[in-house]
Formats: C-alpha cells, sequence, structure tokens
C-alpha cells in the first residue's frame, strides 16, 4: 500500500528554536490582513477554508474493492486491536449508521469497540455534512497511485464524495499525492484524462479563476519516496495548466531556502505552481512554534509569494492528540491568528479525518468514557471539549480570514461550546436533548419541557450556554427564551425567560455512560423526565438513574 506522508522533515528541521520567538506570545506585531492582496480574487480556494479529506478507512464486509481493515490497522487483513493499531485518535462514531467490530477492548462505558469505513455513502454524507455545517468550504480529496490494488476503492471513493459533496453545497478538487508513485510522470497526465478530468463537470468541483482545481502534493521532497528530477516535475504542472487547471502544490516546509526538507534546485518548479501550501505537519506542537513560524517562515513565503505573483495556502494544525498538543485549541487558534495576520490568501487545514497521525478535526472522543484503552480523548489535558470542538474552532477560523470576525489573538470558542449564533457574548452551541427515559426528544414550550418528540426539531433545539465552572443555561430555539426551574425548582421547568438568573442556571454533569444529567442552580436537584417521560421535566431528584439522564444530540 502507498506510504503516506508521515513527518517527512529531517532533524535538522524539528531542532528550529522555537521558545525564542515564542516568549514574545501575542504581542508579536504582525501584518494587518489587508496588508497582502491576494493575487486572484476569492474563489474556491482563495479567501476559503480548504480541508485535506483522506476517505481511506475501510473495513472487512463494507463492499470496499480493497476487502481489508484499510489505514485502521498495519496488518490490514486482521481486525484493528491493541497489537495490530494504525491509529492515534479514536472517532466519535454515534453518527455512522454501519460500524464494524474491532478487536480492541471495550469502551470506558462498556459499548463494544466499533469503528466507520469510508466506503459506506452515508459515513461520505455525515463528513460533508460536518463540513457544511462548520464554515469548510472546500475538501482536497487525497489521491494516491491509482494504478495499483487501492485504484478501484479510490476511484469508488471519488464517486462517493462527489455525491456528498453536491447534497450539501461543499466543493472538492483532486490533491494528488505523488508519495512513492515512481511512474508519476506518465501515469498522472493519464489518469487525469482518463479518470479525473470528468469530475469538473460536476457543481461542486472547486474553481479558482475559472479553471478546474487540482493539486499536486509532494514535488521537492528531499527523501527517497519523492525523488523526481525538477524536470519532469516541471513539466508536469506545465502539462496541467495548458489542461486548463489552475495547479497547487503541496511543497516542503522549507521550499523558499531549497534545504532542510527541500531538495535543492527545486525554486522554478514551486514558482510554476498557482498555488503554493507548504506542509507543517510534525514541525510545530505548540504556540510557541506558530509565533516563531509566523516571522520566520510564514510571513517570508508570503513575501515571496506576493512577489511572482503566487497565492499562498499554508497549512493549520489542530494538534496531534496523543502527543497532547492541542492544548484545548489554543494551539489551532495561534496559528489562524498568525496565519491570517500574515495575509494569507487561504488556508489549508491538516487534516479532517486524520485519525493515523492523531491531527483530526472530525468528530472525535470526548473523554475515556468511549474510548478504549490506551487512547486519549479530547480532555487529554482536563479541559472537557465537544467532540465537534475542532470543527467549530475551524468555523470561526474561517470567519475570521473572511473579515468575518475581526483578526483577535483570543480563542473566541469555547472547548464545550461554539459562538452564539444570535449574537452577544455567550457561548454556546445548539444541542437537542433525549431522554433515557423514553428515547424521546424533550420539546420546550412556554408552558412546559416534555419529552415527547420521535425527532428533533426548532421545538426540541437549545442552545447550550457556558457560563463557567461547569454550569449552563439552555435556551429554546422554539420559544427565543431560557429554560426554568420554575419556583425555586417547586415545578415543572418552562421556557419563558428573557434573561438569566439563579433559577436559570444548571450545573452539566457528565455521566459515565456518555450521558448527562442537569442539576438545577435553584435547589440543587437533578432535572427529571417524570413517569418515564410522559410527564413534564422538573428539578426534584437527588441522585441520578435513567429518568434523570439525557444525551445530548
Amino acid at each position: 500500500m502507498a506510504t503516506t506522508r508521515r513527518r517527512t522533515v529531517l532533524a535538522a528541521a524539528l531542532a528550529t528554536p522555537f521558545a525564542a520567538f515564542g516568549a514574545l506570545g501575542v504581542q508579536r506585531v504582525v501584518a494587518a490582513p489587508a496588508a497582502t492582496v491576494a493575487k486572484s480574487a476569492a474563489g474556491d480556494v482563495v479567501g476559503k477554508i480548504t480541508v485535506g479529506y483522506q476517505g481511506w478507512f475501510a473495513a472487512i464486509g463494507d463492499q470496499a474493492p480493497v476487502n481489508c481493515w484499510w489505514h485502521w490497522s498495519p496488518d490490514a487483513q486482521k481486525a484493528p486491536s491493541a497489537s495490530n493499531n494504525g491509529i492515534k485518535a479514536w472517532p466519535e462514531t454515534g453518527e455512522y449508521e454501519n460500524t464494524y467490530r474491532t478487536g480492541f477492548a471495550a469502551l470506558g462505558n462498556g459499548k463494544p469497540a466499533e469503528l466507520f469505513s469510508s466506503y459506506d455513502q452515508q459515513t461520505v454524507d455525515v463528513h460533508f455534512a460536518w463540513m457544511q455545517e462548520n464554515g469548510c468550504d472546500t475538501a482536497a480529496l487525497q489521491r494516491f497511485d491509482p494504478t495499483g490494488g487501492e485504484g478501484p476503492t479510490r476511484d469508488g471513493m471519488t464517486a462517493k464524495v462527489r455525491t456528498a459533496a453536491e447534497a450539501t453545497g461543499r466543493k472538492f478538487y483532486v490533491m494528488y499525492d505523488v508519495t512513492g508513485w515512481k511512474e508519476m510522470a506518465t501515469q498522472l497526465p493519464a489518469d487525469w484524462t482518463g479518470t479525473m478530468k470528468a469530475y469538473t463537470s460536476s457543481s461542486a468541483y472547486a474553481t479558482q479563476n475559472g479553471k478546474p482545481v487540482v493539486c499536486i502534493w509532494g514535488f521537492g521532497f528531499n527523501d527517497e519516496n519523492h525523488a523526481f528530477s525538477a524536470a519532469e516535475c516541471l513539466k508536469v504542472i506545465t502539462w496541467l495548466q495548458d489542461q486548463g487547471c489552475y495547479v497547487i502544490g503541496g511543497v516542503p516546509t522549507y521550499w523558499r531556502e531549497g534545504k532542510n526538507d527541500s531538495r535543492a534546485g527545486f525554486l522554478d518548479v514551486y514558482h510554476a505552481f498557482d498555488m503554493l501550501s507548504p506542509w507543517m505537519v510534525g514541525r510545530i506542537g505548540d504556540a510557541a512554534g506558530s509565533d516563531w513560524f509566523a516571522e520566520k517562515v510564514n510571513a517570508p513565503d508570503q513575501a515571496d509569494c506576493d512577489a511572482h505573483g503566487i497565492d499562498y495556502q499554508p497549512c493549520v494544525l489542530p494538534g496531534d492528540v496523543s502527543e497532547r498538543q492541542r492544548a484545548h485549541g489554543d494551539f489551532m487558534w495561534r496559528q489562524f491568528y498568525n496565519l491570517v495576520g500574515v495575509g494569507a490568501a487561504g488556508l489549508y487545514i491538516s487534516m479532517f479525518d486524520e485519525y493515523n497521525e492523531g491531527n483530526q478535526i472530525a468528530k472525535t472522543t470526548e473523554s475515556s468514557a468511549t474510548t478504549p484503552p490506551g487512547f486519549l480523548a479530547l480532555d487529554e489535558d482536563g479541559t472537557a471539549c465537544s467532540s465537534d470542538y475542532y470543527l467549530r474552532l475551524t468555523n470561526d477560523g474561517g470567519r475570521m480570514l473572511k473579515g468575518e470576525i475581526a483578526l483577535t489573538a483570543k480563542r473566541p470558542t469555547s472547548p464545550m461550546v461554539g459562538a452564539d449564533p444570535e449574537g452577544g457574548d455567550d457561548a454556546t452551541r445548539n444541542v437537542g436533548l433525549k431522554a433515557a427515559a423514553n428515547g424521546r426528544f424533550v420539546t420546550a414550550s412556554a408552558s412546559g419541557l416534555v419529552a415527547s418528540a420521535a425527532a428533533k426539531g426548532t421545538a426540541e433545539t437549545f442552545g447550550l450556554i457556558d457560563l463557567g465552572a461547569g454550569n449552563v443555561a439552555l435556551r429554546s430555539r422554539g420559544t427565543g427564551d431560557y429554560v426554568c426551574a420554575e419556583d425555586a425548582g417547586a415545578s415543572a421547568l418552562t421556557a419563558d425567560r428573557a434573561a438569566v438568573g439563579g433559577w436559570e442556571i444548571f450545573a452539566l454533569v457528565k455521566n459515565g455512560d456518555g450521558t448527562v444529567s442537569l442539576r438545577s442552580g435553584a435547589n440543587g436537584k437533578y432535572v427529571c423526565a417524570e413517569d418515564s417521560g410522559n410527564a413534564g421535566l422538573v428539578a426534584n431528584r437527588d441522585a441520578i438513574g435513567p429518568w434523570e439522564s439525557f444525551t445530548l444530540i
């Protein structure tokens, strides 16, 4: 199977003295976004958030032609397990219709450890729905050497991505990863002409400057898996441009200097691209590293691209969960702040679904309750994070790139919630409350709350507002008012208060089985779905049982 782009940086590149500049923190001076004018007008990559989409997970029994545990385990003919593990982070799997039993021990809540397959259309649909909900404009579909045994599966994934992108209004483009592709110089043009070019007829295929977008990742890397000459690389770029394509280069970190991870003598190749997107995975792991790169690498990169009429699309990393890099979002936000400040034309998120390297933004398990032994969850540093937190963080980073919010070093996204869509300083995310008592959603009205709905609609949606110290308020999207424990909790809950006071505050308690409970600030008692959910919600219980448990949807 194709070798993936695993941290090919040389030791010299990793020895960069980050701390010297990082000590300056966010007090450093960066250029305002308007100081650099993009070389192209806004399109599907300029002025947009692009996410790298691997789409390369499969399981035996999922009907994928590859017929193995593709990328989940080193020995792909055997189920992934603690001794046959190819991933660093465990995905949140609650929204997938199909999951596949692994050899890992049970999750913390006792449920079996199961994983998804990218080859299921519903999986891709879910992923693109997450992109749509969280401001991910464009997906760069990774395509490795398609001439071997993986080719039919990769072809099938392209068709599935097209379907999902068209349904959600997202854009996508083909990103050729040439790692280990020995006959790339002749086979890549043939693959584009014979197979991939047909996808440009889709309304969802990304264009820039009126041209279909194609990316090549891997030219100029200084290792044996990218041993192409500068001449043959330049020939492929020129050929694609002659076909009318806008060509992006996924290039080495130190492309401009021609050292460390970059081969010497490739500057003309890099300057031939329409957009440059230097690789960053493995180069930084904290905010100080981002600060150093912003001054020493990103700003000079931007200046060079400006001088040569090239669009600049640097990478943003959420961080490796297993190496505790994420700092509950502070690491990723510092990169958004630095790179928007430098004046980047667009941003590339590395990556959407890269559970192998642990730097995915796709939904990830929140705690040990939904994780097998041996994996860290998003709360690894003691800060609870919702499974969609890094999607929400990406959404706010995209808003800052597009000028919808001001350039700010202060992360606006709370780990358990997102920015309030109704404005103000409240931090919230929209949720439904599914009662464990009867499996139904809580419906809100001014007269009361009751677990009676089979599906979540507006009346069953609440803004979960973070008040700090583990406390929340619930704002009904149906009534527009806050949920209240009436009469200091003596009466049933209602959704009829215009402001938050003592009766509208609840402690959010996370239970070991993945559910949550609400303890009223009015009387210190837990909210209960009375009579197995047949009666209204009321805060009158001293302990947590099934009637006092809810799933956040």
